[in-house]
């Protein structure tokens, strides 16, 4: 049988990336201590792996597409297809960031001000591009971790460090001077698994129903009978993707009405549509809008 080597990314991408799966219609069941995990879909191989080396897998053949950051596939400069972006974190569906950090006391206020001085960063080679294009000389370190610690001991002089609610950040005392990038989550493949008709196939269809599983984040479908006579200020009010849909109830003079809103809208739709006459409403989650 043929299967798609899939890889998904260790650490804090992992757990969120196992419930989109779930959303998207894949159960994946991770073992202890095991880097390979069960799906409930036969034509497919899931290997766990770091985001920063998944680029390289992917590029190598030993997995036909994965999962990783945007940071990452720059980092690595490997060669592949990017299939689309998976905009998803472990706490928010906005980009994380990578910015340049100093001591909250420093005297470094500007990039030009690094100059001679010591950053250190797991992004290297992304880091290393970005002061030479800037003409500033700076001495990079490898930091295998507690990268803002390093500013804080005196180690170094700045950090470049990922970075989504700033959080970790102020908690170190740190001062950002700087923001180098925004990065996401991308979903890539193998250019020889790209150009194979079958493995394309399911890889394409994977990201569609995960990028649907995205889509319906904080999406709810609403649902309600309204009379006829009440039918027309009803809809004035119904916010929708596109347009309600609006069906006879059998022999009555009733209407069944459907949309799909904003899950933030509900709370205050509910109430309008209870004083303007609709009845048996019904709230329901969504999976997957495409």
């Amino acid at each position: 049988m043929t299967q798609l080597k899939l890889g998904l990314p260790k650490g804090s991408l992992e757990n969120a990336t196992i419930e989109l799966f779930e959303k998207a219609g894949w159960l994946i069941k991770p073992a202890a201590r095991n880097y390979f995990p069960k799906i409930d879909d036969d034509e497919v191989a899931c290997s766990i792996c770091r985001p920063q080396e998944m680029s390289r897998y992917v590029e190598s053949g030993m997995l036909d597409a994965g999962i990783t950051g945007k940071d990452w596939t720059m980092e690595n400069e490997s060669e592949y297809v990017l299939v689309g972006d998976l905009v998803y974190s472990k706490v928010s569906r906005k980009p994380t960031r990578w910015v340049i950090a100093v001591a909250g006391d420093s005297d470094i206020k500007s990039l030009e001000d690094l100059e001679g001085k010591k950053v250190s960063t797991e992004l290297v080679n992304v880091t290393r591009r970005f002061f030479e294009e800037k003409g500033i000389n700076v001495e990079i370190e490898f930091s295998w971790g507690a990268t803002e610690a390093k500013v804080v001991s005196g180690l170094v002089d700045a950090v470049v460090e990922v970075t989504e609610t700033e959080s970790t950040i102020r908690a170190h005392g740190l001062r950002i001077i700087y923001e180098l990038m925004e990065s996401n989550t991308q979903f890539i493949a193998n250019k020889e698994a790209w150009n194979d008709t079958w493995k394309r196939e399911k890889i394409e269809n994977i990201f569609t129903l995960l990028q649907g599983a995205l889509n319906a984040d904080r999406i709810v479908g609403v649902k309600m009978n309204v009379a006829q006579e009440k039918l027309e200020e009803i809809v004035k009010i119904l916010p929708s993707l596109n347009a309600p849909t609006i069906a006879n109830l059998y022999n009555t003079d009733w209407f069944s009405v459907e949309t799909v809103v904003s899950e933030d809208v509900v709370r205050d739709l509910i109430p309008a549509l209870i004083k303007k006459g609709a009845e048996g409403i019904i709230e329901y989650p969504l999976n997957k809008v495409i």
